[in-house]
C-alpha cells in the first residue's frame, strides 16, 4: 500500500490487481511521492502486460492506512502512520531510480513473488 520506490509501489499495486481482481481493493501512495513513474519500470510492466504509464504518485493520507486490513510499506519509518490492530509489512527492495532495465526486471519479479503470497494469506481459497 505504501512505497518509497515506483516501481514497488505502482507494480505492486497492478500486479495485485492484475491477480487479484476486484477481490481485492488497492491502494497505492508514497510518504515522499516523486512527479512521476519510471520509465524504465513502465517497460518492465508493459512487458508483464500491465500498464502503470498512465498512473500518477500520490500522496499518503492517513485515511487510506486506516482504511486498510494489511499495510505495506518500504522504510518510511515515522513519515507512515501506524494504527493498532492493522497488519504490517516493511518489504525491502531495491530503487529502480537510475537501474537499467535488468535490475528493474529483477525487481519487478521479486514484486511478484510477493504479491502472490500476499494474495494466497489474504484470500485462502484462491491458494492451491
Amino acid at each position: 500500500m505504501l512505497g518509497a520506490h515506483h516501481l514497488a509501489r505502482d507494480g505492486r499495486a497492478a500486479r495485485l490487481q492484475a491477480i487479484a481482481g476486484d477481490r481485492i481493493e488497492m491502494r497505492s501512495a508514497g510518504s515522499a511521492p516523486e512527479e512521476s513513474i519510471n520509465p524504465v519500470a513502465v517497460e518492465a510492466m508493459r512487458e508483464e502486460g500491465i500498464d502503470i504509464a498512465a498512473n500518477a504518485p500520490k500522496l499518503l493520507m492517513t485515511d487510506a492506512v486506516g482504511a486498510s486490513d494489511a499495510v505495506i510499506t518500504m522504510g518510511c519509518g515515522d513519515a507512515c502512520p501506524i494504527f493498532p490492530g492493522k497488519r504490517y509489512e516493511d518489504w525491502e527492495l531495491d530503487d529502480p531510480a537510475g537501474a537499467g532495465i535488468e535490475d528493474v526486471r529483477a525487481i519487478r519479479d521479486e514484486i511478484r513473488g510477493r504479491v502472490e503470497t500476499l494474495i494466497a494469506e489474504l484470500l485462502p481459497e484462491r491458494a492451491g
